[in-house]
């Protein structure tokens, strides 16, 4: 069985936390450990596991390497993705990069919270032995409540080794439907979890969606392999029909079968989503960071940065980081992705980018800005090095508070230590380097008429960035 990890979600209903360049499964929002983290974690005791395979954004390719790497796992592949195309083209293309057609995959969402470790795993074992037979399996949520957030699968009576027939996939539906869905006992929650093997699904999708696989199976012969990552072919990829598993393959095939599963499962999918998982105080608030909450009942209140104080609130979410605050009623947080597309629409930063902003070689922090100035805090970990550089705009002053630098500017080579600085003038090619075995903490001035970080001429790069 290879677990196949989709990293593919922007979490825009989780913003301020979570944005488009640093979604929410990367992000530690239930325990120390982020959820992309988690999902590979949980599998830990299930027997005759392969290494995962990763299917994610480009953009996010480091730190799902990263994040993998620090809790102990290899990955088989990390697919890049050039462009979201829903969850279906990005099974096929895992499917693809199995090694054999009898490989069982066992798709998973990077975002989940499943609390119930052993009833999920034997849920795992169950549809291994299922897909062996040939089936596809899904996996459907006992439902706790007439949630409207979620599609629902409807069960036939038939009884396949403690599963069942899918009779429908059903959309989301209003309160009343939900509410006759639940009393009915017939209909569980979509999870978007499944297992099958590699090979049946690729043949259903030939069935059903043929045109999605031929350009997946195009994509994928002229992708290029970079370590662990898989660079798809982008034209070929772009030409790809965008589709759901439900919707291109497992509403239409006659081998759909549905496990109940009762593990205490969310999809983290709003605030008030996150609200129910989390461990909360006597009053009901879950209370994160520097908060100061009096008289206070059943809020959710995160802080980031600042000192965060509140008095008479109740049901209210209240989020701040470091450059925004977010506040709603509890039963409004749906709606939080208006204000994202808000943002979107008058193309601010906030959007997409957080002030600390992470990079292959480390992070920076945007503390400072004003017309012609910037200043960063800027932490580069061991061994790292930032790409061979020039700017055509700026000019940048470095002074390192921590740690060992190699800075080479122009044809020259230093070595700075700690209250050391350096002068880096416009149009100078120049590099840094962390050559030690603590992270590099420095200070960078910017100067000029233009501080955009689009303002980089990349001579060379480690990274394999253009």
């Amino acid at each position: 069985m290879i677990p196949v990890i989709l990293s593919g979600g922007s979490g825009t209903r989780l913003w301020p936390l979570s944005r488009g360049v640093y979604p929410k499964q990367f992000l530690p929002l239930v325990s120390d450990k982020t959820m992309v983290q988690e999902t590979v974690l949980r599998l830990e005791g299930i027997e005759n596991l392969q290494a995962p395979i990763a299917v994610c954004n480009e953009d996010h390719r480091f730190m799902m390497a990263e994040q993998l790497r620090e809790v102990g796992v290899q990955p088989e592949a990390i697919i890049l993705e050039p462009i979201g195309k829903n969850t279906a083209p990005a099974v096929a293309l895992a499917a693809l990069a199995a090694k054999k057609p009898n490989d069982i995959l066992l798709v998973l969402p990077a975002d989940h919270v499943i609390e119930n470790i052993p009833a999920f795993q034997q849920a795992v074992i169950k549809a291994g032995a299922l897909a062996e037979q040939g089936y596809l399996v899904t996996f459907g949520i006992v439902p706790t409540a007439a949630e409207t957030g979620y599609g629902y699968i409807k069960r036939s009576k038939e009884n396949i080794s403690d599963a069942f027939k899918v009779a429908e996939f059903v959309e989301k539906p209003d309160a009343e439907v939900a509410e006759a869905y639940v009393n009915s006992g017939e209909y569980y929650w979509n999870s978007g979890m499944f297992a099958f093997k590699a090979g049946r699904y690729l043949e259903e999708l030939e069935k059903f969606s043929p045109e999605m696989l031929a350009a997946c199976r195009l994509s994928f012969a002229g992708a290029q392999t970079d370590v662990d990552f898989v660079r798809l072919n982008k034209d070929a990829f772009n030409r790809c029909p965008a589709d759901s598993i439900d919707y291109a393959v497992m509403e239409k095939t006659d081998k759909a079968v549905v496990i109940p599963l009762d593990a205490s499962w969310s999809d983290v999918g709003s605030w008030s989503a996150l609200w129910e998982v989390r461990e909360k105080d006597a009053f009901g608030n879950a209370l994160t960071g520097d908060v100061i909450a009096l008289d206070t009942q059943n809020s959710f209140i995160h802080s980031g940065n600042k000192l965060v104080a509140a008095i008479g609130v109740e049901n209210m979410i209240i989020i701040e980081t470091d450059d925004a605050v977010m506040i709603a009623p509890k039963d409004r947080v749906q709606e939080v992705k208006k204000i994202v597309a808000v943002l979107k629409n008058e193309q601010r930063p906030e959007a997409d980018l957080h002030r600390k902003v992470y990079r292959p070689w480390g992070h920076y922090d945007s503390v400072d800005s004003g017309e012609r100035h910037k200043t960063k805090r800027i932490v580069v970990k061991p061994g790292a090095k930032l790409s061979v550089q020039k700017h055509h705009h700026r000019a940048e002053h470095w002074i390192v508070v921590k740690g060992t630098a190699i800075v080479s500017k122009g044809d020259e080579t230093m070595l700075l230590s700690e209250n050391e600085s350096t002068f880096i003038p416009l149009g100078v090619i120049h590099s840094l380097e962390n050559p030690g075995v603590i992270p590099l903490e420095m200070v960078e001035v910017q100067s000029g008429s233009y501080l955009g970080e689009d303002d980089i001429v990349r001579f060379e790069d480690k990274y394999g960035r253009t």
